[in-house]
């Protein structure tokens, strides 16, 4: 068994997998079954697959959720927030979509996550972005 410096018994970390970053809602069914529909082309960029857990992060009103991603029709622009989570995004709102994994110590120690910068109309404007730690900002301008 692999033991951590402090001689706790090394287990495993939950890592950042990936991020879609800025995503635009265009629609808000509170009347479908849960779910969050995007654009295939964005779910395959960041590495998503159909029915993993997603996190959603509301940055227009600061609301967060857990769900499901289900692929919407490819390069459709499409990012709609169903059932109950309807309630906690609109239309024209952005958010953040996260994944995550479990990765021992040596794996987690060298992970870089899939970062995925969405421009206008949900396409994709950086497919390998680095992150950035705040307060530092993005050299080019803010959607």
């Amino acid at each position: 068994m692999d033991v951590s410096s402090n001689g706790v018994p090394a287990g495993r970390r939950s890592m950042l997998k990936s991020k879609l970053h800025r995503v635009r809602v265009t629609h808000a069914d509170v009347n479908y079954e849960g779910s969050l529909t995007l654009d295939a082309r964005l779910l395959e960029a960041a590495d998503i697959l159909p029915f993993e857990e997603v996190h959603v992060w509301n940055v227009t009103r600061g609301t967060r959720l857990r769900t499901y991603a289900m692929a919407g029709e490819a390069n459709s622009g499409v990012a709609c927030v169903n059932g109950a989570a309807a309630h906690l995004a609109q239309p024209g709102d952005l958010v953040i979509v996260a994944t995550f994994t479990q990765l021992d110590e040596a794996a987690a120690r060298s992970h870089r996550p899939r970062i995925v910068l969405v421009g206008p109309d949900n396409r994709i404007r950086d497919a390998d972005a680095e992150e950035v730690a705040g307060p530092g900002r993005r050299r080019e301008q803010r959607q």
